[in-house]
C-alpha cells in the first residue's frame, strides 16, 4: 500500500551532503548498464518463484487495488506460488521468524505504507522471493530471468526538484544524464532476491534502528525511515563497505513490466502515505474510500 514519490517536504528542502552522495552513488550504478546485465558467479543461488504482496486490512480490500492484485495471478502457470499478508499474518510471520525486537518495530509503523516496507524486507530477507506494491500492475511481460540468480534486484527513479515531476527511464537512465535538480535513487517495489542478501538485511537493519529511535518531536518520515531513503541508504552503505556490485542488478525498463495504477480510491484519503506522512493515522472507512 504504497506510493513511490518523493514527499513534498523532501521536494522542498535541499539535499543534504550526505543524500547528493548518494544520488551521484545511484546515479553511477543505474547508468553502468553493461555491468547490470552480467551474469554474476559470485551470485549462484537462485531466487525463489514466490511473489508475496501485503495489505493491512483483507476485509477492506478496495476493488480498484484488487484488480492490480489478481493481475498477477497469470504467474501461477509459470511456476510462481503467491501469498498475501496482512498486518496480522506479517506480524506472526516477523515474531515467528525473526523475533520480538522486529514485531516490536513493525508494530511502531504508523502506516500501512510503512508495514509494507518493513514487512517486504523481513519476507525477503528470511525467505528470498518476489514482494511487489498491491497498486502495481502486472503487463505480462516474462520476468523469469529475474530468478536465475540470487541478486537483488531493483527499480530506479529519479525525481527531478525544479518541475516536481518524476524523470522517465528512458531519459535518466542515459549514460551522463544529470541535470542540478535530479535525485537518484531506488524504489522499494520490487524487491526481488534469494534469501539472507546482504543489502535486504541492512534495509531491515536500518529500518529497524529509526523505528526504535527516540523521537521526541514526532513521528518518523515514512520514505526516510522504511521507504526508499532508507533501501537506497542501505544499498550505499553495503557497496561502499566492500560488498560487490554485483549483489545488485538494476532493472532499468520495469516498467515494461509493471507500473503502479493511476488512479485508485485509496489516493485521495489517508492510506495514501504522502497524506499521511508523520501524521497520527486514521483509516478510513469503506464508505469513505470507495
Amino acid at each position: 500500500m504504497t506510493e513511490r514519490e518523493l514527499s513534498p517536504a523532501v521536494k522542498a528542502d535541499p539535499l543534504t551532503a550526505a543524500e547528493r552522495a548518494r544520488s551521484d552513488f545511484v546515479r553511477g550504478i543505474v547508468q553502468e548498464r553493461e555491468h547490470s546485465l552480467q551474469n554474476p558467479t559470485t551470485w549462484p543461488e537462485s531466487t525463489p518463484r514466490r511473489l508475496v504482496q501485503f495489505w493491512d486490512d483483507l476485509q477492506k480490500l478496495p476493488d480498484d487495488v484488487r484488480i492490480c492484485m489478481d493481475s498477477w495471478s497469470q504467474l501461477k502457470s509459470q511456476g510462481f506460488e503467491i501469498d498475501v499478508f496482512d498486518k496480522s499474518s506479517a506480524s506472526t510471520f516477523i515474531r515467528t521468524h525473526l523475533g520480538a525486537r522486529y514485531e516490536d518495530a513493525f508494530n511502531r509503523c504508523y502506516h500501512p505504507s510503512m508495514m509494507s516496507d518493513y514487512f517486504r524486507y523481513s519476507y525477503v530477507f528470511v525467505h528470498g522471493g518476489f514482494y511487489v506494491d498491491a497498486d502495481d500492475v502486472y503487463h505480462g511481460k516474462p520476468i523469469g530471468h529475474l530468478f536465475e540468480d540470487g541478486r537483488l534486484k531493483l527499480q530506479p527513479f529519479c525525481y527531478d526538484i525544479a518541475t516536481g515531476q518524476m524523470v522517465a527511464p528512458s531519459i535518466f537512465t542515459k549514460p551522463g544524464a544529470d541535470q542540478s535538480g535530479w535525485i537518484f535513487y531506488f524504489n522499494t517495489t520490487p524487491l526481488i532476491a534469494s534469501r539472507h542478501h546482504p543489502i535486504v538485511e541492512r534495509a531491515l537493519l536500518n529500518a529497524t534502528a529509526s523505528l526504535e529511535a527516540d523521537i521526541t518531536n514526532g513521528l518518523p518520515e515514512v520514505q526516510a525511515s522504511t521507504g526508499p531513503g532508507n533501501l537506497t541508504r542501505s544499498v550505499f552503505e553495503i557497496i561502499s563497505e566492500g560488498c560487490s556490485p554485483e549483489a545488485l542488478m538494476v532493472a532499468h525498463d520495469w516498467e515494461l513490466t509493471s507500473t503502479s495504477q493511476w488512479p485508485l480510491s485509496y489516493r485521495n484519503d489517508s492510506r495514501n502515505w504522502r497524506l499521511s506522512n508523520q501524521q497520527v493515522y486514521r483509516a478510513s472507512s469503506v464508505s469513505e474510500a470507495e
